[in-house]
């Protein structure tokens, strides 16, 4: 096989999930015997500096690009670059993939999948979903606005209440518009069932799509690190700091604790705000000057070093109030043999079995989530007894198998049709 792994970002200077999920898979791809080559290419969303007069540079290895895009339509998820096909169909022309494998079309735009129909005929494309960006115009998060109110389903009426700027029409227009570029994609891979069945009832066939669990590093297997029944238990957050992931029902949480005169909670907080709208920037800074003493921000972490601060914690939290599909945070913290404390909605409630894995509060809910917190810190031991049944993360390699099984699949159906044969059905793949 001959891939090449397309990604919205690219990890060396974007520490999202997606990005990182993508990135990590493509490392242990190509290390596969049945793997000849292997390319990334990310592009850079305004954060690597373009080279004058080139679309495409190569800052961080010879087999890895990066696209400096010339704007981007986020509506449509359309790419209005006029230089963008003819530069993609050259770097197709000069790699020739059989593969091309694209984690989000954010930045690269759903008519990308048009010039690697056409210059690649004979190739398979297959696209990972990251979240609901096809059927959501807010951030693919599926949440209303102005109130973040859970959303449920998509439609043109639906979506014009939320965006009144925007027509019924626009809405179905834009619906039309993404699902005539899906048409070019052999196969979809979803992290969770929870994601692959908003998908299905969106649109896409069921036997077009497959759970895929995204991967994690192999860790070394080490003890359960000893309590001290005096110190207060640890709590942390990781990843991306924003309205969405539920920072301020944490420290909603917290103040709650407080005020109540609960001392047996600590809160570490550990990640970056930094890439989030000048609003939520300053709205989050001045909520820290006056942060509650149980909670500690640390900041940005590199990915590398994520597996010793969750083993420095006694659970980690997952507080979003959007539905997440697989948050990576939540495999890290198996890796980590560490408890997650979610929100009960979504992938974060397909993937966390409560009292199994960890525990669920109400989504949103900073009183129920400091409830759970309360009963917790009085009895640690019920975070501790769950090492027993927590669950172990999909390793990267067991996640590239499953992943090289689809790519041959997609072969075996191609060649199939080609021959006028009945095209066999795809191979149970679900893992999650």
């Amino acid at each position: 096989m001959r891939l090449l792994t397309m990604a919205h970002l690219h990890p060396a200077v974007s520490k999202g999930g997606a990005e990182i999920a993508a990135y990590q898979l493509h490392n242990t791809l190509r290390s596969s015997p049945e793997v000849e080559a292997s390319w990334f290419l990310a592009a850079s969303g305004g954060r690597v500096s373009a080279r004058l007069g080139a679309r495409l540079s190569q800052p961080f290895g010879a087999n890895e690009y990066v696209y400096a895009g010339a704007g981007f339509d986020h509506f449509t998820h359309s790419n209005p670059d006029p230089e963008w096909p003819v530069e993609l169909a050259r770097l197709l022309e000069e790699l020739r993939p059989n593969v091309v494998h694209l984690h989000h079309y954010t930045n690269f735009g759903v008519d990308t999948l048009l010039t690697i129909r056409r210059v690649l005929p004979e190739a398979h494309i297959v696209v990972t979903l990251h979240e609901y960006l096809a059927i959501c115009n807010h951030f693919g998060q599926m949440v209303k606005r102005p109130g973040m109110a859970l959303c449920d389903r998509s439609s043109p009426r639906d979506c014009n209440r939320c965006f009144p700027e925007r027509s019924e029409q626009d809405f179905f227009l834009r619906e039309l518009f993404i699902k005539r570029f899906f048409r070019m994609v052999d196969h979809f891979i979803s992290p969770s069932q929870f994601l692959a069945d908003r998908y299905i009832a969106w649109g896409i066939a069921p036997s077009r799509i497959t759970v895929i669990e995204n991967g994690v590093p192999d860790a070394p297997s080490l003890p359960t690190r000893p309590r001290r029944a005096d110190t207060p238990l640890s709590i942390g957050f990781f990843g991306q700091i924003s309205r969405l992931k539920g920072i301020d029902v944490l420290f909603d949480a917290a103040e709650i604790l407080e005020e109540a005169g609960i001392t047996g909670i600590h809160i570490d907080v550990h990640g970056d705000h930094s890439g989030q709208p000048p609003e939520f920037r300053a709205l989050f800074e001045a909520r820290l000057a006056n942060a509650p003493k149980n909670v500690h921000v640390h900041g940005p972490y590199e990915n590398d070093r994520v597996h010793s601060l969750m083993r420095s914690v006694d659970a980690v939290i997952v507080p979003s109030v959007w539905w997440e599909n697989s948050p990576l945070v939540i495999q890290e913290a198996f890796l980590a043999r560490r408890p997650v404390i979610s929100s009960d909605i979504g992938g974060m409630a397909e993937k966390v079995r409560n009292g199994v894995d960890g525990f669920h509060f109400r989504a949103g809910n900073a009183r129920s989530l400091a409830a759970l917190l309360t009963e917790l810190s009085a009895q640690p031991d019920r975070l501790l007894a769950l090492d027993r049944t927590l669950a172990r993360p999909l390793t990267l390699h067991q996640t590239s198998a499953s992943t090289l099984a689809l790519y041959r699949a997609c072969s075996v159906r191609a060649a199939a049709d080609a021959d006028g044969r009945t095209i066999p059905a795809l191979p149970e793949m679900q893992l999650a």
